[in-house]
């Protein structure tokens, strides 16, 4: 089997790691804490400029729900056309309405004027009031791929629900599981789900470099967060995975 690895980086040298460690594609995002928002045009052109595999950017305004107001949906738009600009190769985006269906006209939309990119419609998927339904309309969008961890906080929490959208889903739209995914389970989300790509973080921490640490005050917002250590792609890791995949 052929498997495809996708690694969400939230900073350029994550990126640079995931390629050197043989991924395929990044998904390109700010904000992991806040499960991921657009990242500003200085990161993606330097993305672009650094990296030779396929860059997928996101398109989320901010943290929180996937309804969006008028002024959120134009910042969106204005994102996509910069991506276009940039070079990129696909963006990375999700809108529901406020009853928990999928916004089929807003989304479709976005799908047109992100042309010729491709189109991965997120996690705002596993959010939705019905996950067949919504397969049906997000199919109906004319996006490319659907990350999804099932409807579950991760993936490998209900690989029955994945290997159901993947048959459900056939040749029409790309089921690609995301959330949790690390090498202690992706051989059994492979075989049981039927997905052929995969979407995961692959990261480990790293200490900061500073010598001198005022460790009595914090610059964020997440209370015990360390203020001197950041999480980066781990190329090891993700070589290991990519091992596991290829013995499948």
């Amino acid at each position: 089997m052929e498997f495809k690895l996708e690694i969400c980086a939230d900073s350029i040298l994550s990126a640079i790691n995931a390629q050197e460690a043989g991924a395929n594609r990044i998904e390109l995002c700010d904000n992991l804490p806040e499960g991921g928002t657009t990242p500003g045009p200085g990161k993606i052109i330097s993305a672009r400029i650094n990296l030779d595999i396929d860059i997928n950017v996101l398109i989320r305004p901010r943290g929180s729900d996937f309804l969006y107001s008028d002024l959120e949906y134009d910042m969106m738009r204005r994102d996509i056309e910069f991506c276009g600009e940039a070079g990129i190769n696909g963006i990375v985006t999700g809108i529901l309405l406020d009853d928990g269906r999928i916004d089929i006209e807003k989304t479709a939309r976005l799908v047109e004027f992100a042309r010729p990119m491709s189109v991965t419609f997120h996690r705002a998927f596993d959010m939705c009031n019905d996950l067949l339904k919504g397969l049906e309309d997000v199919i109906s969008t004319g996006a490319h791929r659907l990350l999804t961890s099932g409807g579950r906080n991760k993936a490998i929490e209900d690989t029955l629900m994945i290997n159901t959208l993947v048959r459900e889903a056939g040749d029409r739209i790309i089921i690609m599981p995301g959330s949790g995914i690390d090498e202690s389970n992706i051989c059994e989300i492979a075989l049981k789900t039927g997905a052929k790509e995969f979407h995961l973080t692959g990261r480990k921490i790293v200490k900061s470099e500073m010598k001198y640490k005022k460790e009595d005050i914090g610059m964020g917002s997440f209370s015990g967060s360390d203020e001197y250590s950041m999480k980066i792609a781990d190329k090891d890791l993700i070589m290991n995975i990519i091992q596991i995949l290829k013995m499948i």
